[in-house]
């Protein structure tokens, strides 16, 4: 079977190659998000820029919604088996493949958007080097806004958490809910709106962005500002289409990603404003964390913090410690 799918990544290299050899190449993008993401946004304007730079040599197609079949922990091996030549990867969901990518997801590691790029630009070399190891190239990242807590009521304690069934995006804010009494539940993202008006959950760990693309005012009530994470979402390239490209078509897909990333970066931080307003103007209230649910949180995700660094060896624990202290 191994065989068989090494010589199936050979014959789609080599088709590509000959592509490239003949001129304008062609590359769909998977995306897991809606066409209304700004993270699916970004990566169209991404195609945008790759195929202005590139003279229009190269072309990508993005696919929101998962549409090419691929959604959650199956992206890095999709990618490295060239399944899909490009994707957009939650780097939280596929932490259980590669620990370095849970990184971003750890509870409360940092508290604003000026310390989430520090960590960022420290993790990069170790993101590449990830990348690389299942046989693609990293090209940029950029945050979600700050995760919060979105509930029918108002959460003021931990014992407002207890029995709490609320949807998480990784195994580390299931772990963090899990540590503060609530029952996390996983689920697909198409699935959560259904799951609210049904009962199966009453709450969503989310972004002020994620929460007014879902309409959640229509089933929920609260936003508490829990600064959970800033979860990083990353755009890759199956390594040999990327080896298939000429210099050229290389330098203007980094060239694009180069300023996507800094844009979508700046877009995180505005989205998250503006989705806040538009929340409370459809009757959402936004709170900030009572003192007792702060020192909660934070005894919560001292404990996970220190079991994911028993994991973390050489590089990428030296600069968790930086972050931790």
């Amino acid at each position: 079977m191994k065989y068989v799918k090494n010589v199936l990544s050979f014959m789609l290299a080599l088709m590509f190659s000959l592509t490239v050899f003949a001129g304008n190449v062609k590359l769909d993008l998977n995306a897991i998000y809606g066409a209304t993401s700004f993270h699916t946004q970004g990566a169209m304007e991404f195609a945008k820029l790759v195929e202005k730079y590139s003279n229009g040599s190269v072309k990508i197609i993005v696919h929101p919604g998962g549409s090419l079949g691929f959604k959650g922990p199956e992206l890095l091996k999709a990618v490295k088996d060239a399944q899909v030549p490009m994707s957009d990867i939650l780097m939280g969901v596929v932490a259980g493949s590669e620990h370095v990518f849970g990184i971003s997801s750890l509870p409360r590691l940092v508290s604003n958007f000026k310390e989430a790029r520090a960590l960022y630009e420290d993790c990069k070399p170790l993101y590449e080097k990830a990348a690389l190891k299942w046989n693609q190239k990293f090209l940029y990242a950029a945050p979600w806004p700050p995760s919060g807590l979105v509930t029918k009521k108002e959460i003021k304690s931990v014992a407002d958490l207890k029995g709490l069934k609320t949807r998480t995006y990784d195994k580390n804010g299931a772990k963090f809910l899990r540590e503060l009494g609530g029952s996390p539940v996983s689920m697909p993202w198409g699935e959560v709106y259904s799951s609210l008006r049904t009962g199966v959950i009453d709450s969503v760990l989310t972004s002020t962005e994620s929460a007014k693309n879902g309409k959640f005012w229509e089933v929920l009530k609260y936003f508490t500002n829990i600064y959970y994470a800033f979860p990083l979402n990353m755009v890759t390239i199956n390594l040999d289409y990327w080896k298939s490209l000429s210099k050229d078509q290389q330098k203007a897909i980094l060239k694009a990603a180069r300023e996507i990333e800094e844009k979508q970066w700046k877009n995180s931080k505005e989205r998250y404003f503006t989705a806040a307003k538009i929340l409370e103007k459809h009757g959402m209230i936004i709170n900030d964390p009572t003192p007792e649910l702060v020192t909660a949180m934070d005894k919560a995700a001292k404990k996970i913090i220190e079991e994911f660094m028993k994991k973390a060896k050489g590089k990428e624990r030296k600069v968790l410690e930086k972050y931790v202290k």
